[in-house]
């Protein structure tokens, strides 16, 4: 389908662009596609790997960035993506971390929790009683 699509890159130099484009794409929806909170929000993460935790020691893609994390679907090697979105479905706000990062780290920064009021709910990979309390001076009920 190359008429269709006539400035198709190959795969090797996508690979190499993704690392080009991770920035404006966040610069963009940090900036134009932020939902409001509503009172109810919810927090969760995803893995983004980056590839097989075999290949590890091969890596060339985000070499120095992406590291080894564990997630509930095993062992990975790339980043992870911790999300916080309101009863709606909107993207109240989003943050990329390494693979090897504590699910609950992000919570700590204000900036992440800025846009949130009232009950936060997430799984149990949020549990912590020091997280909770922190959380509950800014206004915030975690509810795991």
């Amino acid at each position: 389908m190359t008429k269709e699509f006539p400035c198709l890159v190959s795969y090797n130099r996508f690979v190499e662009l993704q690392q080009k484009v991770v920035f404006p794409l966040v610069l963009f929806l940090k900036m134009c596609r932020m939902g409001e909170c509503t009172g109810i929000s919810f927090v969760d993460l995803t893995a983004l790997k980056v590839f097989h935790i075999k290949r590890e020691h091969q890596n060339k893609v985000f070499d120095g960035i992406a590291t080894k994390g564990n997630g509930t679907l095993g062992w990975f090697f790339g980043f992870k993506l911790h999300i916080i979105i309101n009863d709606k479905g909107e993207i109240l706000n989003f943050v990329i971390t390494q693979g090897n990062i504590d699910d609950r780290e992000p919570l700590y920064s204000k900036k992440f929790t800025q846009s949130v009021f009232s009950k936060l709910f997430g799984d149990r990979g949020y549990i912590s009683q020091k997280l909770q309390e922190f959380l509950f001076v800014d206004g915030i009920q975690l509810i795991t």
